[in-house]
């Protein structure tokens, strides 16, 4: 694992104030391949969060764990 400055409490924060708003995910699959698109954050639980993307035909993974914020495999930010 990735050692990271970041705490679960201060992850879950910075997440929390993007609820509801649209988002960039970008995501790494390994071996060199990433994902990015478009969505919504719709909602935040204990344990994961989740994005709705705006692309109907998304056929990927929406639901994500703090932890893979926190190493960096999932990096969210506020679309413009």
């Amino acid at each position: 694992m990735i050692k990271s400055s970041k705490t679960l409490k201060s992850a879950k924060e910075e997440i929390s104030v993007l609820l509801g708003l649209d988002v960039e995910v970008k995501v790494n699959l390994g071996r060199n391949k990433t994902e990015s698109f478009y969505g919504k954050l719709t909602n935040v639980y204990q344990s994961l969060f989740t994005v709705t993307p705006f692309d109907k035909n998304y056929k990927g993974k929406t639901s994500y764990s703090y932890s893979e914020y926190l190493c960096g495999n999932v990096v969210l930010k506020k679309s413009t």
